[in-house]
Protein backbone atom coordinates (compact mmCIF):
# COMPACT_ATOMS: atom_id res chain seq x y z
CA UNK A 1 0.00 0.00 0.00
CA UNK A 2 2.62 2.63 0.72
CA UNK A 3 4.15 2.08 -2.62
CA UNK A 4 0.73 2.72 -4.71
CA UNK A 5 1.67 4.29 -8.15
CA UNK A 6 -1.02 5.22 -10.83
CA UNK A 7 -0.59 3.87 -14.20
CA UNK A 8 -1.11 6.59 -16.22
CA UNK A 9 -3.37 7.24 -19.03
CA UNK A 10 -0.91 7.65 -22.32
CA UNK A 11 -3.96 9.44 -24.04
CA UNK A 12 -2.87 13.04 -24.13
CA UNK A 13 0.54 11.84 -25.63
CA UNK A 14 -1.49 10.14 -28.25
CA UNK A 15 -3.67 12.95 -28.97
CA UNK A 16 -0.74 15.41 -29.41
CA UNK A 17 1.11 12.22 -32.13
CA UNK A 18 -2.16 12.78 -33.85
CA UNK A 19 -2.09 16.38 -34.27
CA UNK A 20 1.44 16.47 -35.15
CA UNK A 21 -0.11 13.73 -38.20
CA UNK A 22 -2.55 16.25 -38.90
CA UNK A 23 0.06 18.96 -39.04
CA UNK A 24 2.32 17.14 -40.79
CA UNK A 25 -0.41 16.45 -43.73
CA UNK A 26 -1.42 20.37 -43.67
CA UNK A 27 2.58 20.64 -44.29
CA UNK A 28 2.39 17.99 -47.58
CA UNK A 29 -0.58 19.87 -48.97
CA UNK A 30 0.67 23.05 -48.29
CA UNK A 31 4.56 22.31 -50.06
CA UNK A 32 2.98 20.35 -52.71
CA UNK A 33 0.00 23.14 -53.95
CA UNK A 34 1.42 25.79 -56.53
CA UNK A 35 0.61 29.49 -55.64
CA UNK A 36 -3.54 30.06 -56.62
CA UNK A 37 -4.56 32.72 -58.93
CA UNK A 38 -7.79 32.32 -59.08
CA UNK A 39 -11.49 30.93 -57.26
CA UNK A 40 -11.30 27.86 -59.70
CA UNK A 41 -7.68 27.07 -58.16
CA UNK A 42 -8.81 27.92 -54.31
CA UNK A 43 -12.12 25.27 -54.78
CA UNK A 44 -9.59 22.48 -55.54
CA UNK A 45 -6.91 23.34 -53.21
CA UNK A 46 -9.55 23.21 -50.72
CA UNK A 47 -10.76 19.42 -52.26
CA UNK A 48 -7.32 18.49 -51.73
CA UNK A 49 -6.86 19.25 -48.29
CA UNK A 50 -10.24 17.43 -46.89
CA UNK A 51 -9.31 14.83 -49.22
CA UNK A 52 -6.25 14.33 -47.53
CA UNK A 53 -7.24 14.81 -44.26
CA UNK A 54 -9.70 12.43 -44.55
CA UNK A 55 -7.63 9.78 -45.88
CA UNK A 56 -5.66 10.43 -42.44
CA UNK A 57 -8.89 10.56 -40.41
CA UNK A 58 -9.91 6.82 -42.22
CA UNK A 59 -6.13 5.73 -40.74
CA UNK A 60 -7.06 6.60 -37.43
CA UNK A 61 -10.45 5.03 -37.53
CA UNK A 62 -9.12 1.54 -38.83
CA UNK A 63 -6.53 2.01 -35.51
CA UNK A 64 -8.83 2.57 -33.00
CA UNK A 65 -10.79 -0.50 -34.32
CA UNK A 66 -7.52 -2.76 -34.43
CA UNK A 67 -8.07 -3.60 -30.74
CA UNK A 68 -4.31 -2.48 -29.70
CA UNK A 69 -3.41 -3.18 -25.61
CA UNK A 70 -1.64 -0.27 -25.65
CA UNK A 71 -5.38 1.38 -26.01
CA UNK A 72 -7.51 -1.04 -24.85
CA UNK A 73 -5.52 -1.22 -21.88
CA UNK A 74 -4.10 1.99 -20.75
CA UNK A 75 -6.47 4.61 -22.24
CA UNK A 76 -9.73 1.90 -22.20
CA UNK A 77 -12.06 0.57 -24.36
CA UNK A 78 -15.24 3.13 -23.38
CA UNK A 79 -12.89 5.82 -24.50
CA UNK A 80 -11.48 4.79 -27.47
CA UNK A 81 -14.95 3.77 -28.74
CA UNK A 82 -15.63 7.58 -28.21
CA UNK A 83 -12.93 8.62 -29.56
CA UNK A 84 -13.44 6.02 -32.74
CA UNK A 85 -16.94 7.73 -33.00
CA UNK A 86 -15.68 11.15 -32.76
CA UNK A 87 -13.09 10.30 -35.64
CA UNK A 88 -15.72 8.84 -37.71
CA UNK A 89 -18.12 11.66 -37.60
CA UNK A 90 -14.80 14.26 -38.56
CA UNK A 91 -13.95 11.00 -41.64
CA UNK A 92 -17.97 11.60 -43.20
CA UNK A 93 -17.94 15.51 -42.91
CA UNK A 94 -14.51 15.80 -44.36
CA UNK A 95 -15.59 12.98 -47.13
CA UNK A 96 -18.41 15.50 -48.28
CA UNK A 97 -16.70 18.12 -48.21
CA UNK A 98 -13.62 16.83 -50.25
CA UNK A 99 -16.57 14.65 -52.68
CA UNK A 100 -18.71 18.10 -53.32
CA UNK A 101 -15.45 20.65 -54.03
CA UNK A 102 -13.28 18.69 -55.84
CA UNK A 103 -15.98 17.79 -58.07
CA UNK A 104 -16.73 21.38 -58.58
CA UNK A 105 -13.73 22.53 -58.89
CA UNK A 106 -13.21 19.73 -61.97
CA UNK A 107 -16.68 20.96 -63.43
CA UNK A 108 -15.39 24.78 -63.61
CA UNK A 109 -12.00 23.31 -64.92
CA UNK A 110 -14.09 21.66 -67.88
CA UNK A 111 -16.13 25.27 -68.44
CA UNK A 112 -19.30 24.07 -66.36
CA UNK A 113 -21.39 25.37 -63.49
CA UNK A 114 -21.45 24.56 -59.92
CA UNK A 115 -25.07 22.52 -61.17
CA UNK A 116 -22.94 20.20 -63.33
CA UNK A 117 -21.45 18.54 -60.55
CA UNK A 118 -23.44 15.61 -61.05
CA UNK A 119 -22.58 15.00 -64.55
CA UNK A 120 -19.14 15.60 -63.72
CA UNK A 121 -19.20 13.03 -60.88
CA UNK A 122 -20.45 10.75 -63.22
CA UNK A 123 -17.69 11.49 -66.05
CA UNK A 124 -14.77 11.37 -63.23
CA UNK A 125 -15.93 7.98 -62.25
CA UNK A 126 -15.94 6.98 -65.92
CA UNK A 127 -12.62 8.14 -66.53
CA UNK A 128 -10.06 9.07 -63.42
CA UNK A 129 -8.40 6.07 -62.54
CA UNK A 130 -9.35 3.87 -59.07
CA UNK A 131 -12.39 6.28 -59.18
CA UNK A 132 -15.02 3.51 -59.39
CA UNK A 133 -13.67 1.90 -56.09
CA UNK A 134 -13.76 4.91 -54.49
CA UNK A 135 -17.30 5.55 -55.14
CA UNK A 136 -18.41 2.39 -54.00
CA UNK A 137 -15.65 3.29 -50.87
CA UNK A 138 -17.59 6.55 -50.53
CA UNK A 139 -21.30 4.48 -50.39
CA UNK A 140 -20.15 2.42 -47.56
CA UNK A 141 -19.01 5.16 -45.57
CA UNK A 142 -22.10 6.55 -45.87
CA UNK A 143 -24.13 3.82 -45.06
CA UNK A 144 -22.44 3.14 -41.83
CA UNK A 145 -22.74 6.35 -40.73
CA UNK A 146 -26.23 6.82 -41.20
CA UNK A 147 -26.54 3.45 -39.11
CA UNK A 148 -25.07 4.72 -36.70
CA UNK A 149 -26.76 7.71 -36.02
CA UNK A 150 -27.90 7.26 -31.97
CA UNK A 151 -31.90 6.96 -32.88
CA UNK A 152 -31.18 4.37 -35.53
CA UNK A 153 -28.46 2.68 -33.93
CA UNK A 154 -30.20 2.30 -30.56
CA UNK A 155 -33.20 0.62 -32.69
CA UNK A 156 -30.55 -1.62 -34.59
CA UNK A 157 -30.05 -5.81 -32.88
CA UNK A 158 -26.43 -5.06 -31.87
CA UNK A 159 -25.13 -7.92 -33.73
CA UNK A 160 -26.97 -6.31 -36.87
CA UNK A 161 -25.01 -3.13 -36.11
CA UNK A 162 -21.62 -4.85 -35.30
CA UNK A 163 -21.52 -6.90 -38.57
CA UNK A 164 -22.50 -3.83 -41.10
CA UNK A 165 -19.93 -1.85 -38.98
CA UNK A 166 -17.08 -4.42 -40.28
CA UNK A 167 -17.67 -2.69 -43.83
CA UNK A 168 -15.68 0.19 -42.51
CA UNK A 169 -12.43 -2.07 -43.63
CA UNK A 170 -14.00 -2.85 -46.71
CA UNK A 171 -14.85 0.92 -47.43
CA UNK A 172 -11.51 2.43 -46.54
CA UNK A 173 -9.63 -0.45 -49.04
CA UNK A 174 -11.76 1.04 -51.46
CA UNK A 175 -11.25 4.41 -51.04
CA UNK A 176 -7.29 3.95 -50.61
CA UNK A 177 -6.08 3.46 -53.85
CA UNK A 178 -7.85 6.54 -55.55
CA UNK A 179 -6.13 8.78 -53.10
CA UNK A 180 -2.59 7.43 -54.41
CA UNK A 181 -3.09 7.47 -58.46
CA UNK A 182 -5.36 10.64 -58.61
CA UNK A 183 -3.32 12.76 -55.53
CA UNK A 184 -1.62 15.24 -56.87
CA UNK A 185 0.89 15.57 -53.49
CA UNK A 186 1.93 11.52 -54.05
CA UNK A 187 2.77 12.49 -57.76
CA UNK A 188 4.84 15.59 -56.95
CA UNK A 189 6.49 14.30 -53.81
CA UNK A 190 7.43 10.10 -54.02
CA UNK A 191 8.60 10.56 -50.21
CA UNK A 192 4.39 11.82 -49.67
CA UNK A 193 3.51 8.10 -51.41
CA UNK A 194 5.95 6.06 -49.06
CA UNK A 195 4.49 7.48 -45.81
CA UNK A 196 1.27 6.97 -47.05
CA UNK A 197 1.84 3.49 -47.35
CA UNK A 198 3.28 3.18 -44.35
CA UNK A 199 1.27 4.65 -42.59
CA UNK A 200 -2.04 1.99 -43.93
CA UNK A 201 0.17 -0.88 -43.58
CA UNK A 202 1.19 -0.23 -40.37
CA UNK A 203 -2.04 0.04 -39.58
CA UNK A 204 -3.28 -2.86 -41.87
CA UNK A 205 -0.49 -5.04 -39.70
CA UNK A 206 -2.02 -4.07 -36.38
CA UNK A 207 -5.35 -4.72 -37.37
CA UNK A 208 -4.09 -8.28 -38.79
CA UNK A 209 -2.53 -8.92 -35.67
CA UNK A 210 -4.52 -7.92 -32.60
CA UNK A 211 -7.83 -8.81 -34.48
CA UNK A 212 -7.23 -12.14 -36.21
CA UNK A 213 -4.25 -13.58 -34.94
CA UNK A 214 -4.17 -12.83 -31.25
CA UNK A 215 -7.30 -14.34 -31.24
CA UNK A 216 -6.79 -17.42 -32.53
CA UNK A 217 -3.42 -17.94 -30.46
CA UNK A 218 -5.08 -17.20 -27.33
CA UNK A 219 -8.49 -19.21 -27.98
CA UNK A 220 -6.19 -22.31 -29.25
CA UNK A 221 -4.23 -22.25 -26.12
CA UNK A 222 -6.77 -21.73 -23.54
CA UNK A 223 -9.19 -24.23 -25.08
CA UNK A 224 -11.91 -22.43 -22.88
CA UNK A 225 -15.54 -24.67 -22.52
CA UNK A 226 -18.63 -23.31 -20.42
CA UNK A 227 -18.76 -25.26 -17.15
CA UNK A 228 -21.61 -24.38 -15.53
CA UNK A 229 -24.60 -22.26 -15.48
CA UNK A 230 -25.99 -20.19 -12.10
CA UNK A 231 -29.30 -18.13 -11.70
CA UNK A 232 -27.90 -15.58 -9.22
CA UNK A 233 -31.61 -13.37 -8.90
CA UNK A 234 -34.27 -13.28 -11.45
CA UNK A 235 -32.85 -12.56 -15.04
CA UNK A 236 -29.11 -12.31 -13.97
CA UNK A 237 -26.77 -15.63 -14.80
CA UNK A 238 -23.53 -16.36 -14.07
CA UNK A 239 -21.76 -18.52 -16.81
CA UNK A 240 -18.45 -20.36 -15.38
CA UNK A 241 -15.77 -20.72 -17.80
CA UNK A 242 -13.07 -23.11 -17.25
CA UNK A 243 -9.77 -23.43 -19.55
CA UNK A 244 -6.29 -24.33 -19.89
CA UNK A 245 -3.79 -22.21 -17.95
CA UNK A 246 -6.22 -19.50 -17.94
CA UNK A 247 -3.76 -17.42 -15.52
CA UNK A 248 -1.21 -16.63 -17.98
CA UNK A 249 -3.92 -14.74 -20.45
CA UNK A 250 -3.31 -11.40 -18.08
CA UNK A 251 -6.36 -10.61 -17.36
CA UNK A 252 -7.37 -8.38 -14.09
CA UNK A 253 -10.06 -7.90 -12.18
CA UNK A 254 -12.42 -4.83 -13.68
CA UNK A 255 -11.54 -5.85 -16.94
CA UNK A 256 -13.68 -7.43 -20.04
CA UNK A 257 -13.66 -10.03 -22.81
CA UNK A 258 -15.65 -10.18 -25.77
CA UNK A 259 -17.31 -13.35 -25.62
CA UNK A 260 -18.59 -15.99 -28.51
CA UNK A 261 -20.37 -18.91 -27.15
CA UNK A 262 -20.14 -21.97 -29.97
CA UNK A 263 -24.18 -23.05 -29.61
CA UNK A 264 -26.56 -23.02 -32.04
CA UNK A 265 -27.87 -18.94 -32.52
CA UNK A 266 -25.20 -17.50 -30.51
CA UNK A 267 -22.02 -18.50 -32.98
CA UNK A 268 -21.93 -15.50 -34.75
CA UNK A 269 -22.46 -13.11 -31.76
CA UNK A 270 -19.49 -11.24 -30.25
CA UNK A 271 -20.71 -9.40 -26.73
CA UNK A 272 -18.60 -7.68 -24.18
CA UNK A 273 -19.19 -8.55 -20.58
CA UNK A 274 -17.00 -8.08 -17.83
CA UNK A 275 -15.27 -10.27 -15.56
CA UNK A 276 -17.74 -10.89 -12.14
CA UNK A 277 -14.64 -12.43 -10.57
CA UNK A 278 -11.05 -12.53 -9.70
CA UNK A 279 -9.84 -14.59 -12.67
CA UNK A 280 -9.02 -18.03 -11.38
CA UNK A 281 -6.06 -20.66 -12.71
CA UNK A 282 -8.92 -22.76 -14.50
CA UNK A 283 -11.71 -20.97 -14.16
CA UNK A 284 -13.22 -17.16 -14.89
CA UNK A 285 -17.23 -15.91 -14.56
CA UNK A 286 -19.45 -13.59 -16.21
CA UNK A 287 -22.18 -12.17 -14.45
CA UNK A 288 -25.03 -10.85 -16.89
CA UNK A 289 -28.62 -9.63 -16.84
CA UNK A 290 -31.07 -10.53 -19.49
CA UNK A 291 -32.14 -7.44 -21.72
CA UNK A 292 -31.60 -8.79 -24.91
CA UNK A 293 -32.02 -12.09 -27.33
CA UNK A 294 -27.95 -12.81 -27.04
CA UNK A 295 -28.25 -12.68 -22.69
CA UNK A 296 -31.51 -14.28 -22.88
CA UNK A 297 -30.16 -17.24 -24.34
CA UNK A 298 -26.61 -17.53 -21.74
CA UNK A 299 -28.87 -18.89 -19.33
CA UNK A 300 -29.38 -22.59 -22.21
CA UNK A 301 -25.95 -22.80 -22.25
CA UNK A 302 -24.53 -26.20 -21.81
CA UNK A 303 -21.79 -27.46 -20.17
CA UNK A 304 -19.11 -28.26 -23.03
CA UNK A 305 -20.46 -25.53 -25.19
CA UNK A 306 -17.24 -24.32 -26.82
CA UNK A 307 -16.04 -21.00 -25.73
CA UNK A 308 -13.97 -17.89 -28.27
CA UNK A 309 -12.63 -14.84 -26.58
CA UNK A 310 -11.06 -12.11 -27.26
CA UNK A 311 -9.46 -10.11 -24.62
CA UNK A 312 -8.92 -8.92 -21.99
CA UNK A 313 -9.73 -5.14 -22.20
CA UNK A 314 -10.24 -2.40 -20.25
CA UNK A 315 -8.20 0.26 -18.09
CA UNK A 316 -10.81 -0.24 -14.96
CA UNK A 317 -7.82 -1.79 -12.83
CA UNK A 318 -6.24 -1.43 -9.80
CA UNK A 319 -3.42 0.19 -11.06
CA UNK A 320 -5.85 3.51 -11.54
CA UNK A 321 -5.33 3.51 -8.10
CA UNK A 322 -3.70 6.85 -6.47
CA UNK A 323 -5.05 6.53 -2.70
CA UNK A 324 -5.18 4.43 0.28
CA UNK A 325 -9.15 4.70 0.18
CA UNK A 326 -11.00 3.28 -2.55
CA UNK A 327 -15.17 3.91 -3.28
CA UNK A 328 -16.30 1.39 -5.31
CA UNK A 329 -20.01 2.85 -7.33
CA UNK A 330 -22.01 0.23 -8.84
CA UNK A 331 -25.38 0.71 -10.60
CA UNK A 332 -27.35 -2.32 -11.97
CA UNK A 333 -25.29 -5.28 -13.93
CA UNK A 334 -22.24 -2.48 -13.22
CA UNK A 335 -21.67 -4.81 -10.04
CA UNK A 336 -20.03 -7.38 -12.10
CA UNK A 337 -16.58 -5.44 -12.67
CA UNK A 338 -16.85 -3.75 -9.16
CA UNK A 339 -17.72 -7.02 -7.24
CA UNK A 340 -13.75 -8.39 -8.31
CA UNK A 341 -12.44 -5.30 -7.39
CA UNK A 342 -14.00 -5.63 -4.52
CA UNK A 343 -12.64 -9.15 -3.68
CA UNK A 344 -9.07 -8.02 -4.55
CA UNK A 345 -8.18 -4.95 -4.35
CA UNK A 346 -5.29 -4.61 -1.31
CA UNK A 347 -6.71 -2.19 1.66
CA UNK A 348 -6.71 -2.50 5.60
CA UNK A 349 -10.23 -2.28 7.36
CA UNK A 350 -12.40 -0.23 6.56
CA UNK A 351 -10.22 1.19 3.25
CA UNK A 352 -13.14 -0.11 0.70
CA UNK A 353 -16.22 1.15 0.58
CA UNK A 354 -18.96 -0.43 -2.16
CA UNK A 355 -21.78 0.95 -2.66
CA UNK A 356 -24.63 -0.36 -4.86
CA UNK A 357 -27.78 0.88 -6.59
CA UNK A 358 -30.13 -1.23 -7.96
CA UNK A 359 -34.17 -1.05 -8.50
CA UNK A 360 -35.22 -3.28 -5.65
CA UNK A 361 -33.70 -5.35 -2.97
CA UNK A 362 -34.39 -8.54 -5.43
CA UNK A 363 -32.20 -6.95 -7.98
CA UNK A 364 -28.85 -7.18 -5.76
CA UNK A 365 -27.00 -9.47 -7.73
CA UNK A 366 -24.10 -11.25 -6.17
CA UNK A 367 -25.12 -10.01 -2.91
CA UNK A 368 -24.56 -12.82 -0.57
CA UNK A 369 -20.89 -12.92 -2.12
CA UNK A 370 -20.39 -9.40 -1.56
CA UNK A 371 -21.65 -9.42 2.04
CA UNK A 372 -19.13 -12.70 2.48
CA UNK A 373 -16.16 -10.36 1.05
CA UNK A 374 -17.05 -7.44 3.29
CA UNK A 375 -17.18 -9.32 6.45
CA UNK A 376 -13.52 -11.45 5.51
CA UNK A 377 -12.00 -8.07 4.74
CA UNK A 378 -13.79 -5.44 7.28
CA UNK A 379 -14.59 -3.40 4.30
CA UNK A 380 -18.05 -1.38 3.44
CA UNK A 381 -21.13 -2.52 2.10
CA UNK A 382 -23.99 0.12 1.28
CA UNK A 383 -26.93 -0.67 -1.31
CA UNK A 384 -29.54 2.44 -2.35
CA UNK A 385 -32.46 0.68 -3.71
CA UNK A 386 -35.89 2.52 -4.54
CA UNK A 387 -38.21 2.85 -2.07
CA UNK A 388 -41.93 0.67 -2.27
CA UNK A 389 -43.60 3.72 -3.64
CA UNK A 390 -40.83 3.87 -6.12
CA UNK A 391 -39.26 6.76 -4.88
CA UNK A 392 -35.31 6.85 -5.82
CA UNK A 393 -32.96 7.12 -3.36
CA UNK A 394 -30.65 10.33 -3.16
CA UNK A 395 -27.52 10.03 -4.15
CA UNK A 396 -26.27 12.90 -4.21
CA UNK A 397 -22.87 15.60 -3.02
CA UNK A 398 -24.74 15.58 0.69
CA UNK A 399 -25.36 12.60 1.17
CA UNK A 400 -22.51 11.31 -0.61
CA UNK A 401 -20.49 13.15 2.78
CA UNK A 402 -22.81 12.32 5.23
CA UNK A 403 -22.59 8.78 4.16
CA UNK A 404 -18.27 9.01 3.87
CA UNK A 405 -17.31 12.03 5.44
CA UNK A 406 -13.66 11.73 4.14
CA UNK A 407 -15.18 11.11 0.67
CA UNK A 408 -12.42 13.80 -1.13
CA UNK A 409 -9.70 11.87 0.04
CA UNK A 410 -10.92 8.39 -1.97
CA UNK A 411 -10.36 6.78 -5.41
CA UNK A 412 -13.65 6.25 -7.16
CA UNK A 413 -14.54 3.33 -9.23
CA UNK A 414 -17.53 3.60 -10.95
CA UNK A 415 -19.36 1.35 -13.28
CA UNK A 416 -23.52 1.80 -14.88
CA UNK A 417 -25.74 2.69 -17.25
CA UNK A 418 -24.66 6.46 -18.82
CA UNK A 419 -27.22 8.21 -16.91
CA UNK A 420 -26.71 6.57 -13.25
CA UNK A 421 -23.27 7.53 -14.06
CA UNK A 422 -23.20 11.04 -14.92
CA UNK A 423 -25.32 11.85 -12.25
CA UNK A 424 -22.64 10.11 -9.72
CA UNK A 425 -20.32 11.56 -11.73
CA UNK A 426 -21.79 14.92 -10.46
CA UNK A 427 -22.43 14.17 -7.31
CA UNK A 428 -18.59 13.11 -6.36
CA UNK A 429 -17.18 16.46 -8.10
CA UNK A 430 -19.96 18.22 -5.88
CA UNK A 431 -18.34 15.83 -2.78
CA UNK A 432 -14.79 17.42 -3.39
CA UNK A 433 -13.74 14.24 -5.48
CA UNK A 434 -11.10 15.37 -8.18
CA UNK A 435 -11.96 14.65 -11.69
CA UNK A 436 -8.93 12.69 -11.70
CA UNK A 437 -9.53 10.52 -9.22
CA UNK A 438 -12.77 9.41 -10.85
CA UNK A 439 -12.26 6.28 -13.09
CA UNK A 440 -15.60 4.86 -14.88
CA UNK A 441 -15.67 2.79 -17.83
CA UNK A 442 -18.95 2.29 -19.63
CA UNK A 443 -20.14 -0.84 -20.44
CA UNK A 444 -22.66 0.12 -23.09
CA UNK A 445 -20.34 0.63 -26.29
Amino acid sequence: MRRIRPRRSPAVPLLLAVGAGGAAVLWLWWTSTPSIADTTGRIVAAGRITGLLAGYLMALVVLQMARVPALERRVGSDRVARWHAMSGRYTVCLVIAHVFLIMWGYALQAGKTLGDIGRQTITSIDTLPDMGKAAIGTGLLFVIAFLSIGGIRRRLPYDGWYHVHLLTYAAVYLTFWHQITTGNEFAVEPSAKTFWYGLYGTVTALVLWYRIITPIRLNLRHRMRVEAVIEETPGVVSVLIGGRRLHRMGAEAGQFFRWRFLAPGMRFSSHPYSLSAAPRPDTLRITVKAIGDHTSRLRELEPGTRVWAEGPYGALTAQRRSRGKVLLVAGGVGITPMRALFETLPGASGDITLLYRANSTQDLALWGELAKIADERGARLMYAVNSPDGERPDISAESLRRKIPDIDRHDVFMCGPPGFAQSVYEALRGAGVPARRIHHESFEM
